[in-house]
């Protein structure tokens, strides 16, 4: 029962709020979808904690009959058993995080109900693929997923950036979901069922067999789990299809959070964690998956370095550790994967509200060439934002307690390298590379932010709010007492990136040439306490998730907790013990290296960070434009399509169908018309000159016959 309340409260509530919507006033929708996912959230944390106490079971609950068409008949239940118990504490305590920060981060927002009404939705469809017992199951909620996701970037719908994003990331996961597709058509044509539980048991007795794709013979097994995995690369933002991930940031913060944290964006590693015994019938898919996660790992960390908006450096972050999870599973280690997956989501989800806390002290200023000083006057967003960093960059020291990412981060590292294989060892490394850059690009955010001098008044956004406030004085020196306005309505949430040169805080000199204190007069404040409790509760989780549940998820030679849920191999677990000491300390290495020259750059020379750019040159604006994958994008992919769009609207649609169809019917007609209107005289004799006329012809006709 709990498990039907867990899935369909927040259902409910959204179609509460979306209907309702503001008939209802802005207080309910709000209560309605916050409380129920607070519900949906306790019912959760008694399911997953009784899987680690291992009195709990997998089960299976049938909601109601859905097809039966010929061979495929299949219900729509809903499985619950360790994988999906991790995901349901991790999916309800973020949304139920993020409806009650919503509460503060949106509260001028007219259209709160619509936007509370979207989050529930989203829970519920990423709920539903989450505990899906078969294929058609999975991709309903995939694809529930995918609308919500579009509704949510584009919330600002009068933003033509917010609408470009929402349909960027909407037709770039409709490129992954086709091969997810495809690859459901091939396993029910190869196994004839799409209930997962028989596929998974089938799956070794088509080892070695062939099929036809394209005209040509391969391994079965390859094809499928490769269509598979175009799928997961879409929804997971791996290289290749990644592009949607960084302009979602035109979504408010809130979604960031929810969208880039626990949710959306693990989709695709949970499947291949729910299908790791299809995928473990491939080498080639194994190699395929590892090689990619290692690939998208570095490549996001390289443009995390460079970026200046603060939520989009952490949104190259998200892509950068969803590519440790994909190479995790692509090495074997699933369950190293899926404990990354579950302390990532704490401390990214923080790292996103935290961010979203220093927009809202900030005036919606999202450049963090114009931050500085904030220590000072936002200390809480300050304190649980350097939580989440030194859980992202792994800050711990072998045989001590450290934050959540030591614990998951290494134990991937140490499962690429003791794996033995030499995609391993690449991921292994890339993996290292990415660490050190995760470092240096996580405290460049937390010193740019929060310390040096102010460097607030370049900014045009604190410019207008010192402004707002100037002439709200004014007002009230003249008796007026009116507030000003703050423009904080539809689309304050995104800035851009000002159009400035890629170079480091030295392309204008450490300070801008700051006027007085560079505070121009403004003064940050900390946000309210209905966004700064989820902070605080997702610090905790950012701090402990890693020491407190690391036995559970990959310490546990026998995979215990999983019971069968996943693929779990003891040899690795003790190859992973087994690796030189050197492997264990390199990841407290290139953090350290990370963090000392991150200080060096942006604390005590900061004209390094210019000299280093002006010194790379075409590689830095390289980087910078994100190895140009947009524009490659679009001149291979979107100028050809518009172009093949417009010949068909010009030519084919205007030019052929309506000049021969509808209009070339109209043309006749009309033109058939005024010759017949020139016939009608109105003349008697000339009506029986016609009809004489027609009855000769008709005489001749039927004597010539």
């Amino acid at each position: 029962m709990s498990i039907l309340l867990i899935v369909f409260l927040p259902l409910l509530a959204a179609i509460l709020a979306g209907f309702a919507n503001k008939s209802l006033g802005l207080v309910a929708p709000k209560v309605v979808t916050t409380g129920a996912l607070f519900v949906a959230c306790a019912l959760s944390w008694p399911i997953f904690i009784g899987f680690l106490a291992g009195t709990a079971e997998a089960q299976v609950v049938p909601v109601l009959k859905w097809v039966a068409s010929g061979t495929m008949v299949f219900d729509w239940s809903l499985r619950v058993d360790a994988l999906t118990a991790v995901m349901l504490v991790v999916i309800t305590s973020v949304s139920a995080l993020v409806h009650l920060y919503s509460w503060g981060y949106m509260s001028e927002e007219p259209d709160q109900p619509r936007f509370f009404a979207y989050l529930s939705l989203f829970t519920f469809a990423m709920l539903m693929l989450v505990t899906a017992d078969n294929l058609v199951q999975m991709f309903f909620g995939w694809e529930g997923v995918g609308l919500a996701s579009y509704l949510l970037i584009g919330f600002w719908f009068r933003k033509p950036s917010a609408g470009a994003a929402a349909i960027k990331a909407f037709v770039v996961n409709r490129v992954g979901d086709l091969g997810f597709m495809l690859g459901i058509f091939g396993t029910f044509l190869v196994f004839g069922t799409v209930s997962i539980p028989e596929i998974l048991a089938a799956a070794p007795s088509m080892a070695g067999s062939t099929i036809g794709f394209l005209g040509m013979r391969f391994d079965t097994m390859t094809v499928i789990c490769l269509l598979l995995f175009v799928g997961a690369m879409g929804k997971s933002a791996q290289l290749g299809l990644h592009t949607w991930l960084p302009d979602a940031m035109e979504g408010p913060t809130p979604v960031s959070a929810l969208i880039h944290a626990a949710t959306m964006v693990t989709a695709g590693v949970f499947m291949v964690c729910r299908l790791s015994p299809m995928f473990e019938q491939s080498e080639t898919a194994m190699h395929f998956i590892a090689f990619i996660g290692a690939a998208t790992c570095f490549f996001a960390a390289t443009v995390g370095c460079t970026q200046w908006d603060i939520k989009r450096v952490i949104a190259y972050s998200t892509c950068s550790q969803l590519g440790y999870m994909f190479f995790a599973t692509g090495v074997g280690a699933y369950g190293a994967a899926m404990f990354h997956l579950f302390t990532h989501a704490f401390f990214k989800a923080l790292l996103f509200l935290g961010a979203g806390s220093v927009i809202h002290a900030m005036h919606h200023e999202q450049d963090m060439r114009f931050y500085g000083a904030l220590r000072r006057h936002i200390p809480i967003t300050f304190w649980t934002m350097t939580a989440g960093t030194l859980a992202i960059t792994g800050v711990g020291i072998a045989g001590f307690i450290g934050f959540a990412g030591f614990y998951s981060k290494d134990a991937i590292l140490e499962a690429a390298f003791g794996s033995g294989t030499s995609v391993g060892t690449f991921a292994f490394w890339m993996g290292i590379a990415a660490a050190l850059m995760t470092s240096f690009y996580s405290w460049r955010l937390v010193f740019l932010t929060f310390f040096g001098k102010p460097r607030w008044n370049q900014s045009e956004h604190i410019q207008h709010a010192v402004h707002d406030a100037h002439g709200h004085h004014e007002h009230e020196a003249h008796g007026h007492g009116a507030p000003a306005q703050e423009d904080a309505g539809e689309g304050t949430d995104h800035h851009d990136d000002h159009a400035h040169a890629p170079h480091d805080l030295g392309s204008r000199g450490p300070d801008y040439a700051v006027r007085g204190d560079g505070t121009g007069g403004y003064h940050p404040h900390e946000s309210p306490l209905v966004m700064l409790l989820p902070l605080l509760l997702l610090s905790v989780g950012a701090i402990a998730a890693g020491f407190v549940f690391e036995h559970a998820f990959v310490s546990d030679g026998e995979g215990e907790f999983w019971k069968g849920a996943l693929v779990f191999h003891e040899h690795l677990i003790h190859a992973m013990h087994g690796v030189p000491t050197w492997v264990k300390w390199a990841p407290f290495t290139v953090m350290a290296l990370g963090l000392l020259t991150a200080w060096y750059g942006y604390m005590k020379n900061l004209s390094f960070p210019k000299a280093v750019a002006d010194q790379l040159g075409p590689v830095y604006t390289f980087v910078y434009r994100k190895w140009m994958f947009d524009e490659l994008y679009h001149n291979i992919f979107v100028k050809p399509a518009f172009w093949l769009g417009k010949v068909f609207w010009k030519v084919l649609d205007i030019g052929v169908i309506d000049k021969f169809g509808p209009d070339g019917a109209a043309w006749v007609v009309a033109r058939g018309s005024t010759y017949a209107q020139k016939v009608q005289s109105g003349y008697l004799y000339s009506y029986a000159l016609v009809m004489l006329l027609g009855l000769v012809g008709a005489i001749s006709w039927v004597i010539a016959g």
